[in-house]
């Protein structure tokens, strides 16, 4: 006690760091940490490679997956798989966020709809979609489109499901004030049901890019004439293990990167608002 008395005459005005600077300092130093732990894991790849301690024909290294992954990039088809991959992946994610999220708020409109159509809603949802991809694949072509349905199958019920749960959440006693003020369904629909669902349906889009993505390379994998997950099945199949570790690197950072471009959609949409 006397010694924080002590303290406290010593230093009458103690400093209190500002909260926004210190969200700064925090988010620098999980910055530089994260790249270091990155660069450290790369490094160590490469160093257990080189001094054998881990296979490397199986696990490859960083030195050679470069090589190879330029080598695929000047010389082969990367560019147009990632492309093609990419494309298909961010189309059907839309599709699907867009579709499933006029899909959930469409239940605030009438109580049977959205109870008669509820379990249906949940037992589409428990279906394994990635098992119903070599129909998709047979019934809309080795091309394109097959990709795109698969991506869009993965995330319209998940952003339904958000919405719904969103719909469920909106005030009954705010929708009584706006109707004894004098508004119309539509105006309680567009200034506080869609206002209240939008956390609820952004909350799902950083799962729905990792679900959209995985649509995608199963549908290549069960046949396509581009992408990289065909990339990958051909490598496998001609025993190119480097070739195999560029696909699955190029997936990652095409994740991460799609991952960032969810949260700064993220951010944009709420816009202060908290996502649940």
């Amino acid at each position: 006690m006397e010694s924080t008395l002590a303290q406290l005459n010593q230093n009458p005005f103690p400093y209190i760091e500002d909260e926004e600077a210190a969200a700064k300092r925090r988010s620098r130093i999980t910055l530089y940490g994260q790249w270091t732990l990155g660069i450290l894991l790369i490094l160590l790849w490469e160093l257990f490679a080189r001094w054998k301690i881990i296979d490397s024909y199986y696990w490859s290294s960083p030195s050679t997956i470069w090589k190879t992954a330029y080598t695929a990039f000047t010389e082969g088809t990367l560019l147009e798989d990632l492309l093609y991959t990419s494309g298909s992946t961010v189309l059907g994610f839309i599709l699907g966020t867009f579709i499933g999220a006029l899909l959930g708020l469409s239940f605030w409109w009438s109580y049977y709809y959205s109870r008669i159509s509820e379990p249906y809603l949940i037992a589409f949802n428990a279906i394994p979609k990635l098992a119903l991809a070599p129909v998709l694949v047979i019934l809309f072509g080795i091309g394109f489109s097959s990709k795109v349905v698969l991506a869009f199958m993965m995330t319209v019920i998940v952003t339904a499901l958000a919405a719904y749960s969103g719909v469920k959440a909106v005030d009954k006693d705010l929708e009584k004030l706006m109707y004894s003020l004098g508004a119309k369904r539509w105006h309680v629909f567009t200034k506080v049901v869609i206002p209240t669902s939008m956390p609820w349906i952004v909350s799902s889009l950083k799962i729905n890019i990792a679900l959209a993505l995985a649509g995608t390379i199963v549908g290549e994998f069960i046949s396509s004439r581009q992408g990289i997950g065909r990339m990958i099945l051909y490598a496998g199949q001609i025993m190119n293990i480097n070739l195999v570790w560029v696909g699955v690197v190029v997936l990652s950072l095409l994740s991460i990167l799609m991952y960032f471009a969810t949260v700064w959609i993220e951010k944009l949409l709420l816009k202060g608002r908290s996502a649940p």
